[in-house]
């Protein structure tokens, strides 16, 4: 017998077998394997090794492991459906929204419509600087503004306006009145012109019948940041890529744009640069104008240049608008006779010319234009440059324009009343502002006398 095996029997911590066990089964640390062929200790066995636990599979355990199960797929399944169900959801309350605008201060409506506008929140509507007029009316909302501002092509979606102004807490502040923008004003400019008044306008009347020279000192006048010189160098001299952008002007070689100056009230930003407000007046001539009347017919005989040379020489010289025709077809009937136009508005035209170039440039906004010359007419001297404005010692028509004349004179010099045959005219100077014409020079000498001349 060996000595391990005696010591087992014999020593303090030996485990004596009982009559039921099986030598042939022990365990490490000194236990003895129960019978494995009963179920019953197999099953009390394998719920000792997992920690000694037999009730895990109960009632309780299971219905846990159960609901534990069911929460984590709900989870899942709400996270798919809101993925999936998103685009829906969130059209569903951008629509409601559109009709409901008060909806967007709800924070969960306004991040889904942000989500919508994407970059249409902060870009321009176009890229054209050019300046419109717009009206905010007393009692506009941010939501009735952005809308017409839509209609007028100036914002991509009335709601980045309406957005920017609640981030801006403007939407409530609304300046009625007249504003003036640009095209390529960003929602958020808009909002600044429009609910701040950050950048308010400037008014430009140009009255009828004003030369360049004109325009050019009344600019000097207003509260612009324009640097009115180069406004009217470019004017006197256009550079080719400005006439490439307005290419229904068609000028002789070296010509200004002298007569191409429109009339009328404009309202500009006060950083208006010098090339766009000569744009803008450009542009209003041509809407105004049109293109039919420029198209002069080949039996008028002279160009549409021409044509309004004529019309400015009328318009200077009518003061009651239905004498334009008339004065237009004495002109035109001295032309076809060979005559000297002896016209006084260009004679006046070619010595303020003379005067404004001896004069400083910041005193243009002093000089008196188109007084009366005085004394004999044909006596003034101009030089080479100005000889053709000098109508009573040169023969035909002028150069070109003395200023910009009214549609109704445009109109007059296309269509000259000339079936009268009258050569002369006088004012009465009788407080009608009407003139009296004649056919002959003797006629004439009679008007004269009559109306006090001689």
């Amino acid at each position: 017998m060996s000595p391990w095996f005696g010591d087992r029997r014999r020593g303090s911590q030996a485990h004596p077998l009982r009559s039921d066990e099986d030598p042939g089964h022990g365990l490490p640390g000194g236990r003895v394997e129960r019978d494995l062929r009963d179920p019953r200790q197999v099953r009390v066995l394998r719920s000792q090794r997992r920690g000694g636990r037999a009730g895990g599979r109960g009632p309780l355990g299971g219905l846990a492991r159960f609901l534990v199960f069911v929460v984590v797929l709900a989870i899942v399944v709400v996270a798919v459906g809101v993925t999936v169900l998103r685009p829906l959801v969130r059209d569903a309350i951008v629509g409601w929204a559109d009709d409901n605008p008060s909806a967007l201060r709800l924070p969960f409506v306004e991040g889904l419509v942000r989500e919508n506008l994407g970059t249409r929140l902060t870009d321009p509507a176009s890229t054209d600087p050019t300046q419109v007029s717009f009206v905010v009316e007393p009692g506009d909302s941010a939501t009735s503004i952005a809308e017409r501002l839509r209609d007028a092509g100036l914002v991509l979606d009335p709601r980045s306006f309406v957005l920017t102004a609640m981030d801006r807490g403007v939407e409530g502040r609304l300046e009625a009145g007249t504003f003036v923008l640009r095209r390529n004003m960003t929602p958020d400019q808009l909002v600044g012109s429009l609910l701040e008044a950050k950048e308010p306008a400037v008014t430009v009347t140009l009255r009828e019948g004003l030369r360049l020279e004109q325009v050019v000192a009344k600019l000097m006048t207003l509260p612009l940041t324009m640097d009115v010189r180069a406004f009217y160098d470019l004017a006197k001299a256009p550079t080719a890529e400005f006439l490439a952008a307005h290419p229904w002007l068609s000028l002789p070689k070296g010509a200004s744009l002298e007569g191409f100056l429109a009339a009328d009230t404009y309202r500009i930003l006060a950083d208006t640069s010098a090339e766009e407000f000569l744009g803008i007046l450009l542009e209003h001539f041509h809407e105004t104008v049109g293109d039919s009347r420029m198209a002069v017919p080949p039996d008028r005989g002279l160009t549409f240049y021409q044509v309004l040379s004529l019309a400015s020489i009328a318009g200077q010289e009518a003061i009651v608008q239905d004498e334009l025709p008339v004065i237009a077809g004495v002109y035109q009937n001295r032309l076809d006779a060979k005559m000297l136009l002896q016209a006084d508005p260009t004679v006046s035209y070619g010595r303020d010319t003379l005067a404004l170039a001896k004069l400083p440039f910041a005193r243009w906004t002093t000089y008196s234009f188109w007084e009366p010359v005085g004394g004999n007419l044909a006596d003034v001297v101009l030089p080479k440059a100005l000889a053709g404005y000098q109508t009573y010692r040169q023969k035909g028509l002028i150069p070109g324009p003395i200023s910009t004349p009214t549609v109704a004179a445009i109109d007059a010099a296309l269509h000259p009343d000339t079936k009268d045959g009258f050569l002369f005219f006088v004012a009465k100077g009788d407080g009608s502002n009407t003139h009296a014409f004649a056919k002959t020079y003797a006629e004439h000498l009679a008007n004269l006398k009559k109306y006090g001349y001689r």
